[in-house]
């Protein structure tokens, strides 16, 4: 298995060259000539939803930000990790076994990077693409249990990009439209069914933008937050109260409270749910008692996050963000592919534990920000 600093090389190249476009795009459209300049400029939260106006707002015409909310990300670089916690797994299907362990870690990384290609007052299109990997280590290798062998072996991996569009209708009115895929799964670098990896999820908002500090909308979502593929309604709600608290939510998957320390230094406080679906291609088959072998599972996490962040200027261009706070793991289960019914056939438990997290991210430099006011 690579290391994750392996990891990283391989993936930030691409990525950093597209840096300088991000800045330049999202530095023209956060003010305009007619109003005095406000920073730092109003960014998404972080979410998928909203990410699709990092290129930022612009007066005659509405979108979801509000005044308050933190700089625009262009590059994200994202390290999570988590101590010592229990597993239990209970076998569904008659002939597999149970299994209890403990985990001596599970650790994610997470890189993102966000291309604005198209930024024009009436309409904004973006392109995102992330990589994301979770790995886990058990206290006993091999554990015995083909499922988590595998896990411990080839880690579980995403790869994907997004096409996401802002469209302002008039100075009131906007809606967007996000269409992602993803490679997701324990797949290795020898070969790829895109078919038996790909997961395709998308969204579309209609929102009311009623003043520079508040922003609402309505809309549904079909994605992979609850583990499986669903469709569900969301709620956004964007809000600045005061020169200090505002609210950043896409409810039920996401409400934030937030509060600005200064323009270089932001805190929040809320919680997240977190989907994951990932295929497992089985080295030795799992032999059920009616003779049936599997080969290949559906692997559906979703875990509960009570959280606490910090973001924090470095140098100009250059954040930081320290987040932390207590993981519930509500499911992570493994369904059987073979059938339509996706029969469960491994419930899984895993305890709750504190977890950290370590973030670095590149926005617009100021610079580019001034240029455009004085233009």
């Amino acid at each position: 298995m690579p290391p994750f600093s392996t990891l990283i090389g391989r993936v930030v190249r691409p990525l950093a060259a597209a840096v300088c476009v991000l800045a330049a795009g999202a530095a023209q459209a956060q003010v305009t000539p007619s109003t005095p300049p406000v920073y730092p400029p109003p960014a998404p939260p972080a979410s998928d939803t909203t990410a699709a106006d990092q290129v930022g707002r612009d007066q005659e015409f509405a979108t979801p930000s509000v005044i308050g909310m933190g700089p625009s990300k262009g590059l994200i670089f994202h390290y999570e990790r988590m101590p010592r916690f229990n597993v239990a797994s209970d076998g569904q299907a008659v002939g597999l076994q149970d299994y209890k362990s403990q985990a001596e870690k599970n650790a994610r990384l997470v890189i993102k990077g966000y291309i604005p290609f198209w930024n024009r007052p009436h309409l904004k299109m973006l392109l995102g693409i992330n990589y994301e990997r979770e790995e886990f280590k058990f206290r006993q290798y091999p554990t015995g249990y083909e499922l988590y062998d595998n896990i411990e072996d080839k880690g579980l991996k995403t790869l994907g990009a997004q096409l996401a569009i802002i469209r302002p209708v008039n100075a009131v009115n906007w809606y967007i439209f996000r269409l992602k895929g993803e490679l997701s799964g324990d797949y290795t670098s020898q070969g790829v069914n895109v078919a038996d990896y790909l997961r395709v999820s998308s969204e579309f908002l209609y929102g009311w933008k009623r003043s520079p500090t508040f922003s609402w909308g309505v809309g549904l979502q079909l994605g992979y937050t609850f583990g499986r593929q669903s469709i569900y309604p969301a709620v956004l709600y964007n809000r600045t109260f005061n020169d200090r608290w505002g609210v950043e939510a896409i409810f039920p998957a996401r409400v934030t409270a937030r509060y600005n320390a200064s323009p270089k230094s932001l805190f929040f406080a809320g919680y997240s749910v977190d989907g994951f679906n990932y295929i497992i291609k089985l080295r030795q088959p799992l032999r059920r008692a009616d003779n049936i072998a599997l080969r290949t599972l559906e692997l559906r996490e979703t875990e509960v996050k009570f959280r606490g962040r910090w973001e924090r200027e470095i140098y100009d261009f250059l954040w930081f963000g320290l987040e932390g706070g207590y993981r519930y793991n509500y499911a992570f289960d493994a369904f059987d592919r073979t059938n339509n019914d996706r029969t469960k056939i491994i419930d899984s438990k895993l305890a709750g534990a504190p977890y950290a997290s370590v973030e670095l991210f590149i926005v617009p430099p100021r610079k580019f920000l001034k240029k455009t006011v004085n233009k």
